[in-house]
């Protein structure tokens, strides 16, 4: 395991996409579970994104592929997941959500609830892109004859406080062979501070 580098400790992302919030619509209304199914509309698995994955309707200012902050309004209230867009269905309100039953339960609800209140978020773009084009950069810092050639963004979590973890996967090409790294970013969601940042090679 590559520690975080202690002078990244201060590193705070002042990049103006980061820092000029963009409107971001945020919809109050419910969210129901299910066990998933097969690919549908948006020609993504329900198993994607380590199952924090969910539908929501075509008239919803929500699309395929994009990352949505899910906020419990139902005790324990304040409890938040990140899920993945993957299925628009017709006639479905565009005040609900419907969670895969593992992005449900990590909101702190038992299934047998059924139904709760919810906020929903989009994230920015901008936020997703500046943050992995940082973690590019330790990266290949920490590995200096290697070079990223391509990652994956496979999940993102969130608690009860501000914390938010982006977990990645890297690989690096070098002329002596190529390497598979992983790493989690922690990172205050309100100021944008770094928190913690470690890399491991699987």
């Amino acid at each position: 395991m590559y520690p975080y580098n202690p002078y990244m400790n201060n590193y705070r992302n002042n990049d103006p996409y980061f820092n000029s919030f963009e409107h971001r619509q945020t919809i109050t209304g419910q969210a129901t579970w299910t066990e998933g199914g097969q690919v549908t509309k948006c020609n993504i698995p329900w198993s994607d994104y380590n199952q924090m994955t969910a539908a929501v309707g075509e008239d919803s200012p929500f699309r395929c592929g994009q990352i949505i902050k899910v906020r419990n309004l139902s005790a324990p209230v304040g409890r938040e997941v990140f899920v993945k867009i993957v299925d628009e269905v017709q006639g479905y309100p565009i005040n609900r959500i419907n969670l895969h039953r593992a992005a449900f339960a990590a909101l702190g609800i038992n299934p047998s609830v059924g139904v709760i209140n919810v906020e929903m978020t989009p994230l920015s773009n901008e936020q997703e892109k500046n943050w992995a084009d940082y973690f590019i950069s330790v990266v290949e810092t920490a590995f200096p004859a290697y070079t990223v050639s391509n990652y994956e963004h496979v999940g993102k979590s969130g608690g009860s406080s501000s914390q938010t973890k982006d977990s990645y996967e890297f690989m690096l090409e070098s002329p002596q062979g190529s390497k598979h790294i992983a790493g989690d970013l922690v990172y205050d969601a309100n100021t944008n501070d770094v928190i913690s940042l470690l890399i491991r090679q699987v």
